[in-house]
């Protein structure tokens, strides 16, 4: 009998990643790109983009934080566009932007910055879509990955763009020499876990609320795990994230009634063992709740072996499916949760930009 759920774009789109990522840790373009980010060894590297794809940059600078190199440092595309001169005056770092549609206004907008205050700053644009902005206007000193075209999301929530896009920027970033074996393991951990994860998240209730949290690269896991679960039921499910210490400075105070509370848990010591803590608090404090240990040794076990930043894209597999099931259960369309009201939608609309002159 078929999954119920597939008739739903986005969920056939959660259950590619494994094949996607497998193939893509295979392709010649990221050693290519590897080699001329090495050539060029730039002394600080910023990674752009909006909503999801600035999570993307928080993951990336989080996992590696400590290795040799450049300075890495997440800037969102929404804080550069707003201030532009801030950022970019006499600086000319290596401006990595990601974006699955690659159209947004903040992304033209700092396209836009770039050409006016930093036209000599190497680019690096990585985009889902071979037809955007992103993969047009790489500048005069700029290149441009175009990921594989089923990272293309037609549904509202960013799924497969996401985790493909994080793995592309560890490939590319990550000192270690076996980044292509680590992608392929993620590929094969991720077709292992996905059965496992869709079964728990169709299994879940509907929560009052609920909360992510994690350590490191994981925080920002569950940062974009919260704003899954948030978006794909338009708000009828409040969602937080916090890190797994930074939890107990009150934003604990969020969990009250049925709230569900998911820690995704690292394979670093001592921050596994912070989560093991927290875990076991939740627990003994709120009754109610639904604490679930998603990780290495979690009630949903995921192996971890390279480490937490290659972590991150299965960690928020479960919030994936999750959304979708609560999406369907809730009567909501899942590939579009705001159908017909004009508030949100799958490329942000509505935002006016403001020239910035040279």
């Amino acid at each position: 009998m078929s999954d119920p759920l597939s008739r739903w774009q986005t969920w056939r789109e959660i259950m590619a990643q494994p094949a996607i990522w497998g193939a893509w840790a295979a392709d010649a373009k990221l050693a290519l790109t590897r080699g001329r980010i090495t050539a060029l060894a730039p002394d600080e590297v910023w990674f752009t983009g909006a909503g999801s794809s600035a999570y993307i940059g928080d993951m990336v600078c989080a996992g590696l934080e400590g290795q040799s190199g450049p300075r890495l440092r997440a800037v969102p595309t929404t804080d550069l566009v707003s201030r532009p001169r801030a950022y970019l005056n006499g600086r000319r770092p290596l401006v990595v932007s990601f974006g699955r549609s690659g159209n947004s206004a903040e992304t033209l907008g700092t396209l836009d910055a770039l050409d006016a205050l930093a036209p000599a700053a190497p680019r690096l644009n990585i985009t889902c879509n071979g037809a955007s902005a992103l993969a047009q206007r790489a500048g005069r000193n700029g290149h441009v990955i175009v990921l594989p075209e089923a990272t293309h999301d037609q549904g509202f929530a960013m799924t497969s763009s996401l985790t493909t896009m994080v793995l592309t920027a560890l490939a590319l970033f990550d000192a270690a020499p076996d980044w292509s074996a680590r992608m392929a393991r993620a590929a094969e951990a991720a077709a292992a876990l996905l059965p496992r994860v869709a079964q728990a998240a169709q299994a879940a209730r509907l929560p009052e609320r609920i909360v992510f949290v994690g350590a490191g690269p994981l925080a920002y896991a569950a940062r974009e795990s919260a704003l899954k679960v948030m978006e794909l039921t338009a708000g009828q499910v409040p969602a937080l994230w916090d890190s797994s210490l930074g939890f107990r400075h009150g934003p604990k105070s969020f969990v009250v009634g049925q709230t569900d509370i998911v820690v995704l848990t690292s394979p670093d010591d001592p921050a596994a063992l912070y989560d093991a803590d927290l875990v076991a608090e939740l627990r003994a404090q709120f009754p109610d709740s639904r604490v679930t240990a998603i990780g290495p040794g979690g009630d949903i076990d995921v192996p971890m072996p390279d480490g937490a930043a290659w972590g991150a894209p299965l960690a928020v597999l479960y919030a994936q499916c999750l959304c979708v099931a609560l999406s369907d259960r809730l009567g909501l369309s899942v590939d579009d949760p705001f159908a017909g009201k004009g508030t949100l939608s799958r490329v942000v609309a509505g935002v006016k930009l403001h020239p910035v002159a040279p």
